[in-house]
């Protein structure tokens, strides 16, 4: 069956979700971050894009850098990116806080200021990735008054609704070892020095939590990710931001 095409929009912005498959981890630690944002810098150059728009080869690109990394193959996002037109200023201006606010709506960050991996601290600085000019002078052409207006709407408290994504907290690596703790381990030492049966029950239960990944639980514990793999079963799939 065809792919149904998409809407296009007047004013040629757009709304672009991704999704990891089967809802799995997408990046495992900061440096993963860092290349999809430098993937996404190069191919904005190279199709002379503004980051209100999205390119396919973007994914593509970042998806061969991970397989190669973790030593996996296939694909990695979840089908076609969701998009949605946006083709007023009103709500480009919505879809702006709903993105900057997500963290702080999904329980990994305290305000809009402290979560690092987002465009928010770019809008009151130099953008370098994103092209802060267009949404500010939305505000004021004058950056002076535009910038303090730009910070109190970000922070505003709101039921933004825009895509359709669900995002749940990303367990820290403490939490797990105060749940090892529970479990009545008091380090990864004594989890290390058990035997097989013992410790696959132990490692099965650490798997149960929400939004953990194998290469958590095996950085935290020093033990491999394929003997966490095979231990209990699979790991049950977290979600993530994606913007």
């Amino acid at each position: 069956m065809p792919r149904v095409a998409r809407k296009k929009s007047r004013s040629g912005i757009y709304h672009i979700m991704m999704r990891g498959i089967n809802r799995q981890t997408i990046f495992e630690d900061d440096e993963d971050k860092l290349r999809f944002l430098s993937t996404l810098e190069k191919y904005k150059s190279i199709g002379n894009h503004k980051i209100y728009s999205y390119c396919k080869r973007i994914s593509s690109s970042y998806v061969y850098w991970y397989n190669m990394k973790y030593e996996r193959s296939g694909h990695l996002f979840q089908g076609r990116f969701k998009s949605e037109i946006v083709e007023d200023e009103a709500y480009f201006l919505t879809v702006l806080r709903y993105i900057h606010q997500n963290p702080v709506k999904a329980g990994i960050a305290v305000n809009v200021f402290e979560y690092e991996w987002s465009s928010f601290h770019e809008y009151f600085g130099k953008g370098k990735l994103v092209d802060i000019d267009f949404a500010l002078c939305l505000f004021s052409k004058d950056k002076e008054i535009s910038i303090p207006l730009y910070l109190e709407y970000m922070q505003q408290a709101n039921d933004d609704e825009c895509l359709d994504i669900e995002v749940t907290k990303r367990i820290s690596d403490q939490e797990v070892r105060e749940y090892l703790t529970q479990l009545g381990i008091s380090n990864t030492s004594v989890l290390q020095q058990m035997d097989k049966p013992d410790r696959d029950v132990i490692l099965a239960k650490l798997k149960e939590l929400e939004g953990v990944s194998i290469r958590q639980l095996s950085r935290i514990t020093g033990i491999s990710r394929s003997v966490i793999g095979r231990a209990g079963g699979t790991v049950p799939s977290s979600r993530t931001i994606m913007r």
